[in-house]
This record gives structure tokens, C-alpha cells and sequence, in this order.
């Protein structure tokens, strides 16, 4: 599990990129936080910079949208499903099940 921010630092509607060789989008919705690989499966665009309705996000490069719950594109032009992660809160952070970056 690696820490991706204070719940305070990202409000309600907001998404985070956590960087590293295989990016990750972090998302407050309603139904609380859900992560996902940050890379459109469609063509290489951050869906942490799309849009956020409900617990679904729009890539912002060619439209196309994924259920943050399952990583399923629910529209073309995507066809294949983003890979979810794993979201723990745990005294007042946000937590993601993903592997720890190797230090050099």
C-alpha cells in the first residue's frame, strides 16, 4: 500500500495523479475514494485530468468513460477496462493497494 494524500487534500469531486512507471488516478466521488491506472486504454491520455460525474470518469483526449467501481468502459471509443485498485482510509489518509516504487 502506498499513501496518496491527506482526505483533506483532495475534495469532493477531485482527482489526484500519482506518478511513478505505472501512474495511478485517485478519485473523491460521493460514494467515496476509488483508484484506477491513470492511463486511458483507449489512446495515452491521464484520466485523472477528466471529468467526474457519480462514480464514472470521462477521458478528456477522445470521450471515452469508465465505472471507477469496476475499470469498465461503459462507451467507444475504449474498449478494453482500466485496472482498479484497491482504496484503504485508514487515520485520516488515503491508501492505495499498488507496489511500492524500487529505490534506485
Amino acid at each position: 500500500m502506498i499513501r496518496a494524500c491527506a482526505v483533506a487534500d483532495l475534495p469532493l469531486g477531485e482527482a489526484l495523479r500519482l506518478g511513478g512507471p505505472a501512474p495511478i488516478a485517485v478519485f473523491h466521488t460521493e460514494d467515496g475514494f476509488f483508484a484506477v491506472d491513470d492511463t486511458c486504454t483507449h489512446q495515452d491520455a491521464s484520466l485523472a485530468d477528466g471529468w467526474l460525474e457519480g462514480c464514472f470518469v470521462e477521458c478528456p483526449l477522445h470521450a471515452a468513460r469508465f465505472d471507477l467501481r469496476t475499470g469498465a468502459p461503459t462507451c467507444l471509443p475504449a474498449k478494453a477496462p482500466v485496472r482498479t485498485r484497491r482504496v484503504v482510509i485508514t487515520d485520516g489518509a488515503v491508501y492505495v493497494d499498488a507496489p511500492v516504487p524500487a529505490v534506485p
